[in-house]
């Protein structure tokens, strides 16, 4: 019974240990890090869900995709490599700081085999002085050697970077830094989304959770400008806000300038842009094919409206002068989203000066009734992203750890030299941990000027 019990902790423990299952973790987490970028996170947008069948919105929901980052599946997968790394240390450690902390400082017959690098000089000068010219020599050109006296020989052993063969545990305790940063993120923060009309005040966020959050104090939107290329593509879009505690204006939160790249950060919450729109009214008029039946209609912000022939549509955007993006044409214009009663979507542009266009373009395609628009009352939002992460200090650590931790493994190597003065020879003896071929040549360099050293006489 003991046996068996101590057989199955055996293979759990090698099973931890294992490199498969290092690589097995990464790349299932690579991979699900590509859905959680191509699966909207948090409530997918109503464009996104339009798109897809109510069976895979189930599936996603089930599986977790919309808030994958949290899912217990990938927190599982997120325990399971920090087991898995923290066993292939204790593993492997003691043997990797015992050659750091214990070097072999002895150059025996056994070790002098076991080594690529082996060169002999033969040299008149006396034991005593060789050793001493030997010391200085390496002092000067490699590093200091620790000088040991064994079987009638003198031993000088000396080493460079040593502690780099510990580059890859600055990895894995990075990657458990990381990984503990995320979950205090995870469990004590949160991210919501907020959209605040100008000249509005507002106390609270929706999380993703579709929770109502009290942020204890308020934040109210002074203006909202936005700048646009030449093609109308948004060039920037800027928010001027206030925070206000007990209604009042905090100092040094008066009119903040919020930009994409450039949040605002207070009391631990920091506001993100993220989005803007018109909250106003859109007018339009409908009309049938041949002028008959004229209709209004009014779009707010964003939102849809049904025309009579049972088809919607929605305002994309909307300019009060068209002809800085279309020659020919000129006045108020709005980009519209028709979706038409057998499931067609269809995007196009409606005039304000240009009725003909609107009655030409209703013909050709057979869209239905006839739309022209009539103008806009513009009251901008901004749409602020908000976000309080208490581990992001704790995951910087850990992304600095990596950094440190891969160019050592990468760009540094532990080097050592040995040399045996015996019987009027000298020889000498080297190894790197890493990148052999140059140290070869920093090897055979060393040896050809330690030869000159050792067969030039000192002057008294």
């Amino acid at each position: 019974m003991t046996t068996n019990k101590n057989d199955f902790l055996r293979a759990l423990w090698d099973f931890f240990c294992s490199l498969k299952l290092t690589m097995f973790l990464l790349i299932s987490l690579a991979v699900i890090s590509i859905i959680g970028t191509v699966v909207p996170q948090g409530i997918p947008p109503e464009e996104y869900l339009a798109r897809i069948s109510p069976a895979k919105i189930k599936l996603y929901k089930t599986l977790g995709f919309f808030d994958m980052y949290h899912s217990w599946w990938f927190i599982l997968l997120l325990y399971l490599l920090t087991v898995n790394l923290i066993a292939c240390s204790i593993k492997r450690l003691p043997h990797i700081w015992k050659i750091v902390t214990q070097p072999v400082t002895v150059l025996s017959g056994s070790l002098e085999q076991s080594l690529a690098n082996v060169s002999t000089i033969r040299t008149a000068v006396e034991p005593a002085a060789a050793k001493e010219r030997i010391v200085a020599f390496l002092s000067a050109e490699f590093a200091a050697p620790v000088v040991t006296e064994s079987d009638g020989a003198w031993h000088l052993f000396a080493q460079k970077t040593p502690w780099c063969r510990l580059s890859v545990y600055f990895v894995h305790l990075s990657v458990i830094i990381i990984f503990i940063g995320s979950m205090i993120g995870s469990i004590f923060g949160y991210k919501g989304f907020v959209n605040i009309l100008e000249g509005d005040i507002v106390s609270s966020v929706m999380l993703r959770s579709e929770k109502e959050l009290d942020l204890g104090f308020s934040l109210r939107l002074e203006q909202f400008t936005v700048a646009k290329y030449a093609s109308g593509a948004p060039k920037e879009f800027k928010s001027i806000i206030t925070v206000l505690e007990n209604g009042r204006p905090v100092p040094d939160y008066t009119n903040v300038r919020v930009i994409v790249n450039d949040p605002l950060t207070y009391k631990g919450l920091t506001f993100y842009q993220s989005s803007y729109g018109n909250a106003g009214n859109y007018y339009f008029t409908v009309s049938d094919l041949n002028g008959k039946n004229p209709a209004s209609l009014i779009v707010n912000g964003q939102s849809s409206v049904n025309l009579p022939d049972g088809s919607s549509m929605h305002v994309l955007e909307a300019t009060k002068d068209v002809s800085q993006f279309a020659q020919g044409v000129s006045g108020p214009a709005a980009q519209v989203e028709l979706h038409t009663r057998d499931g067609k979507t269809e995007r196009f542009v409606v005039y304000a000066n240009h009725p003909e266009r609107n009655l030409e373009h209703a013909q050709r395609h057979g869209i239905g009734p006839v739309i022209h628009y009539r103008g806009a009352e513009e009251k901008m939002y901004t749409g602020l992203q908000v976000a309080k992460d208490p581990g992001v200090e704790i995951v910087w650590l850990g992304c600095f750890l990596m950094v440190f931790g891969i160019y050592a493994a990468f760009f540094l190597s532990h080097r050592r030299i040995w040399v045996r003065i015996q019987n009027g020879s000298v020889t000498v003896a080297g190894n790197a941990s890493k990148n052999q071929g140059a140290f070869q040549q920093t090897f055979e360099g060393l040896v050809g000027r330690l030869t000159s050293d050792l067969t030039t006489e000192k002057q008294p």
